[in-house]
């Protein structure tokens, strides 16, 4: 079985995604990571078309990359010049990547109406660029434009043109579903009819506008193709390019292909997470493979049955990709899922203790009052512990005041919070103000409680999340915020409900400095 290999296009086509921009530094800490996963080549940009692509290809020799080759993108050359004179052609060159990938015309449509040339002529464009670029680089990857909606449409001259690139000596020819709106059921007859005139390598770059890219792309595989282009997370223009984090696991684990080394592929969900913080973007959590909900269960008949056969309930192990199982508490949990978390979290919980029932009817209860747990289970975990009475009470809150005032017109509003805690026996009266009411009264908490709990200081607010709960009173409407708060050890989420803001916060920022202080001590309450 022929190796297939993955090209990484995520610093290009990734980046041409709406809301997406790298620095130089992003682009090069990608490709490292890339080297890290296995991935076996990156594209690096476009050196003809900015100069932070042409900083990349000359930064990106100086990191010591291990495997990883480094490819620039370009076209053909022009129609009225030659190769030799080509400005886009000897910048590829100039660059000195480990390969150059340049895209050319395939549907005859685009040579006559966007190229405005013969398409003879576009077969020699094809062929004198490939020519001239293997005389110079060692490698020359070949991606047929529109070859779908080219084939599709004049099916003899979409072939021609790969065997012109073919002719012209190149590595590898890929095949592109530039539009998105292929379907995999398309796919067979089509690689037969290429492999049929071509014994040059194929490959395939699909885009996700029809929701088939990672289909596509295994179809091709499945007929043939041994290189595949994608994004990490599906990044790219419009709705996105094949997802290599996807694609990936499926060549590996399902299909059976060895594409990185088994200890490799462990570090998939690292990566997606990695990328998805350099383009400042929040995870997608029911992403297949990767995403925080792709081996989440809350439905208590699941629960019961992973627990016993996790392959009842999941596809694959999580651990191949360095995700994690994770059981969900809301008002579908049965008995399996409190006994579950409570495993997690290293509660001594028997399964015949009465107790079970209780906390199952009180997160039943708690959730049609509007609560939810699924993103807070800091709050569930000190609920638990609360009601074995296992839970240590580390302060008390006596009492808050927050007030909210504007000087003048035009100036900001400012808020400030007053709190009285109890520690001990001591009494702990602090002010402090803030940019909002809820930022003030966590500072005022945190001044409060770090005389007594320094280990407070190193505690963030990450999220802050309102809903107002559909409960047709307007204005009056419960409110329920969720917080995630974290260190330098993890994050965690606690959640409060009231019909008064202030006091669900409130609530939530209370869980969230207990829990802290409960994970400071090992986990162990008393």
């Amino acid at each position: 079985m022929a190796q297939v290999k993955l090209y990484d296009t995520t610093l290009r086509d990734g980046s041409q995604a709406e809301g997406i921009s790298f620095q130089l530094e992003d682009k090069v800490r990608i490709a490292q990571r890339l080297d890290d996963l296995g991935v076996h080549y990156i594209e690096g940009g476009w050196p003809g078309s900015n100069p932070k692509d042409i900083a990349f290809f000359d930064q990106v020799r100086d990191v010591g990359l291990r495997q990883i080759k480094v490819a620039a993108f370009g076209s053909t050359r022009r129609a009225k010049t030659t190769a030799e004179h080509d400005a886009n052609l000897q910048t590829l060159v100039k660059a000195a990547p480990d390969v150059a990938t340049i895209f050319g015309k395939t549907w005859d449509f685009h040579v006559k109406e966007a190229l405005r040339i013969s398409l003879d002529e576009n077969l020699e464009l094809i062929y004198d660029s490939i020519r001239y670029l293997k005389e110079h680089l060692p490698e020359v990857v070949y991606d047929a434009e529109h070859f779908f909606d080219g084939y599709n449409a004049n099916p003899e001259y979409a072939l021609k043109t790969i065997q012109a690139a073919q002719e012209a000596g190149a590595d590898c020819i890929v095949l592109c579903d530039t539009n998105g709106g292929t379907l995999p059921h398309q796919i067979p007859d089509i690689m037969s009819a290429v492999t049929g005139k071509v014994d040059t390598a194929i490959g395939i770059h699909a885009h996700n506008d029809s929701e088939c890219a990672v289909a596509n792309s295994l179809m091709c595989v499945e007929h043939g193709a041994t290189h595949i282009q994608g994004t990490i997370n599906g990044f790219g223009e419009r709705c996105g390019n094949a997802n290599l984090c996807s694609i990936l696991p499926a060549l590996q684990l399902k299909m059976g292909h060895e594409v990185v080394p088994e200890k490799q592929i462990e570090g998939l969900r690292v990566t997606s997470r990695y990328v998805y913080e350099l383009a400042n973007m929040v995870p997608q959590k029911h992403q297949p493979y990767v995403g925080n909900s792709a081996f989440a269960h809350k439905g208590g008949v699941h629960v019961s049955a992973i627990a016993r056969h996790p392959e009842t309930y999941e596809h694959i192990r999580p651990e191949q990709v360095g995700n994690v199982t994770r059981v969900l508490v809301s008002d579908l949990s049965g008995r399996s899922n409190i006994l579950a978390k409570a495993e997690e979290w290293n509660i001594d919980l028997d399964s015949k203790d009465p107790i079970v029932m209780d906390i199952l009817e009180q997160i039943k209860d708690l959730e049609n009052k509007g609560f939810q747990f699924e993103g807070a289970e800091a709050s569930f975990e000190l609920m638990m512990r609360r009601a074995l009475g296992t839970a240590r009470q580390y302060f008390s809150i006596e009492g808050f005041r927050v007030i909210d005032y504007k000087d003048r017109d035009g100036d900001m509003p400012m808020s400030e919070a007053t709190v009285q805690v109890k520690v001990g026996g001591q009494i702990e009266h602090t002010a402090a103000e803030g940019n909002g009411p809820v930022n003030a009264l966590d500072q005022a908490l945190r001044k409060a409680l770090e005389k007594f709990y320094p280990q407070l200081g190193d505690m963030k607010l990450y999220d802050y999340k309102v809903r107002v709960l559909p409960a047709g009173e307007g204005t009056g409407s419960l409110i329920r915020v969720l917080i995630e708060s974290g260190d330098h050890e993890g994050r965690w989420g606690t959640v409060g409900v009231s019909s008064n803001i202030i006091e669900a916060s409130y609530h939530a920022l209370v869980d969230a400095l207990q829990y802290k202080l409960q994970r400071g001590a090992g986990g162990q309450v008393a």
